[in-house]
Parts: structure tokens; C-alpha cells; sequence
């Protein structure tokens, strides 16, 4: 009997298959993936763990009978969940951990069936590769503005003007799901998960991948860890050499749009207090104490400016010192004004798209 067996492709992709497919474990694949890539495992989880078990317990024969019944069984369901819809031109690519047995075992399958299938030579290995080493360079060879500022001067919301106004702009905190200090890990009902350090470096180069070389990048000016994360050792290196960009604004401004961006913690003051006790060790018990009476008598204004003026801008003051980064404009407002912003950048001449 012979076998029609799936071509093997090196990463970068040649050609952009209609779907790539991650044959690896649930919490492989949650570790880590290519970005657009689906989960179809052909051994999930428990059934992954119990065949290693088998296999250094018992024998390796033992255990690669269990695994090809339970293989096969995975595929035999995903063809009926996933591939009967699939035309004829129908051309998924398959990777695996090192593009060995998982994936071949699919591959081999769809192969049969018809469809063009490739098979990710050396597997998740190889893409990983791949990216730690364009991580290395890439950054290295883009200029960037630095949006610079006190805590509350918006410059979330500006670099979200740039980029609807055409500039190229890297959104580090939205990439890393987090606003990179005690407060700020993401809301949307219930906090959202950072992702692993991986996969922010998956999703990082995805964005690099995009850019005009030929055009400067606008990033926030952030601090080599953003929650759980870290940046990578060449752009943290380009962004403390770059040009930066600092946007003043009144303190009673400033209060009043954290209130708005932060309006889960005023509406869930026991997570605020949670997390405001990591400073007790900083600020002691008395102040711990006066930040909590206002939460409990909700004087919002009162607590958010004294925690800009105790902590978030002193803080500011400090990381502003260990970045080489030079302030070349300093742009004050009166309002949270995004178009005032961009037309200040033109009128000044500093920068372009």
C-alpha cells in the first residue's frame, strides 16, 4: 500500500494556505500558536498526559497502540465537525510540536481524501525559532516617536488618533492586555488574562510584520515589563534612543478621564482596596487607611488625585530618568483633544506618517 504523503514547508510560508491548523494539545496551543491558526487536537490533554505515563511506565509499544486508537478516533470526529464543508481546492497547512507523528497522522488523512496538505517542517520548533530570531533584528531597524506623559494624560487615546489618521502605531498595552501598572490589568466583567510570553511575542512580530519600514512607529512610552510580560531586549533598546513626544495636562483633567477609563474600580471598590494594599509597604498604614476612607465615602476625586500626586507621577519621574529618550516637543493641552494633538504634531514639524 502506498501512502500519499503531505508535502513539508519551512517558516516563513512561501504561500499563505487556506487554514493552518495547530494539531498540539489544548494547553499547548494556548501556550503559544501561530496567530490565525485553529486547535484541532489529535490528543488532547488528559489523553496526551496518559500516554506519556504509558510510555515511560510500561512501554513505548504499549503506549503508541493506545495513542493510534486515540488518534484516530480525534480525526475520525474533526472530518465530521470540521472538514465535510471543505471544497476540493480546500489547502491547510499542519503543525505539530516537531512536525512529526500528530501531524503527520492528519495529514496524511486529508492527503488522501484529496486535499493539497503541507506539513510544517520541524513543527511549533521551527516557528518558534523563527520568531525569537526576527525579535533579535526586526525592531532594530524601524525608527519611533515616543508618546510620553503623566499618568492620565491620554496617551492611549492619542496614539488611537494617530493611528485613525494613518499613522503607524504599535499598541504595546493592547497587544499584552494590560496598562502596565497596579492598576492595570484589563476589565471586561471579570479581568482578562495577559497572554503567556509567547504568544505576546507571536502577536508582536504579527504587528511588526505590517509596518512600512519607511515609516516611523508611535509607541507609549512603557517600562520593559507590561504586567507579566516583557519587551523584547531590541525594541526596548530602540525606544530608550528614540525621540519623545510629551503631552501635559491639568490635574483635575487628568482626575476626571482615569475616573472614566477606571470606572470598574469605583464600581467594585473591594478590588480597588485589594490592590492598593501592595503600596502599604511603600506609603505605610496611615496613608492605606486615608485612601480607603475615601473609597468608602466614594470621594473618587479626592483618592485619584492623591495617588497621581503621592505615587503615579513620582513614579513617572523616576522611569523618565533611566530612558535616554529626549523630550524634543512638549505639547500642552487644556483638553482631551486628539485632533488638536495631530495638527500641533504637523504644525511643529517633528514627525510624519
Amino acid at each position: 500500500m502506498t501512502l500519499k504523503i503531505p508535502k513539508f514547508t519551512q517558516f516563513p510560508l512561501s504561500e499563505y494556505p487556506s487554514e493552518i491548523i495547530d494539531v498540539r494539545s489544548e494547553n499547548e496551543f494556548a501556550e503559544d500558536h501561530i496567530p490565525g491558526a485553529i486547535n484541532l487536537p489529535v490528543l488532547h490533554n488528559e489523553e496526551r498526559k496518559k500516554i506519556g505515563t504509558i510510555y515511560k511506565q510500561v512501554s513505548p509499544f504499549e503506549a503508541k497502540k493506545l495513542g493510534a486508537s486515540l488518534v484516530f478516533d480525534n480525526i475520525a470526529y474533526q472530518i465530521n465537525q470540521h472538514f465535510l464543508e471543505k471544497d476540493s481546492c480546500y489547502s491547510p497547512l499542519i503543525y505539530c510540536w516537531r512536525g512529526g507523528q500528530r501531524s503527520q497522522s492528519l495529514g496524511v488523512i486529508l492527503a488522501q481524501i484529496g486535499w493539497k496538505v503541507t506539513v510544517l517542517e520541524g513543527g511549533y520548533k521551527t516557528y518558534r525559532s523563527y520568531v525569537c530570531q526576527e525579535l533579535k533584528t526586526l525592531p532594530l531597524q524601524f525608527n519611533y516617536n515616543i508618546l510620553c506623559g503623566l499618568t492620565g494624560t491620554g496617551k492611549t487615546y492619542f496614539l488611537q488618533g494617530l493611528k485613525q489618521q494613518g499613522y503607524q502605531v504599535l499598541d504595546l498595552e493592547k497587544i499584552a492586555n494590560h496598562r502596565g501598572s497596579l492598576l492595570g490589568e484589563q476589565w471586561e466583567g471579570t479581568f482578562k488574562n495577559q497572554p503567556s510570553q509567547k504568544y505576546f511575542e507571536s502577536l508582536l512580530l504579527q504587528q511588526f510584520q505590517k509596518f512600512d519600514l519607511n515609516r516611523p512607529i508611535w509607541i507609549e512610552s512603557e517600562s520593559y515589563k507590561i504586567g507579566n510580560v516583557y519587551l523584547p531586549g531590541s525594541l526596548w533598546k530602540k525606544m530608550k534612543q528614540s525621540s519623545c513626544f510629551e503631552i501635559q495636562l491639568p490635574l483635575e483633567k487628568r482626575v476626571n478621564f482615569l475616573l472614566q477609563e477606571y470606572r470598574y474600580l469605583t464600581e467594585n471598590p473591594n478590588i480597588l482596596k485589594n490592590k492598593l494594599q501592595y503600596l502599604k509597604a511603600y506609603y505605610g498604614w496611615h496613608k492605606l487607611t486615608q485612601w480607603y476612607h475615601w473609597i468608602d465615602s466614594k470621594q473618587w476625586q479626592e483618592l485619584v488625585q492623591d495617588l497621581l500626586i503621592v505615587h503615579y507621577d513620582p513614579a513617572y519621574g523616576r522611569s523618565l530618568k533611566k530612558i535616554s529618550s529626549k523630550i524634543i516637543q512638549t505639547i500642552q493641552l487644556s483638553e482631551l483633544n486628539s485632533n488638536y494633538f495631530i495638527e500641533t504634531l504637523r504644525f511643529d514639524n517633528h514627525s510624519h506618517k
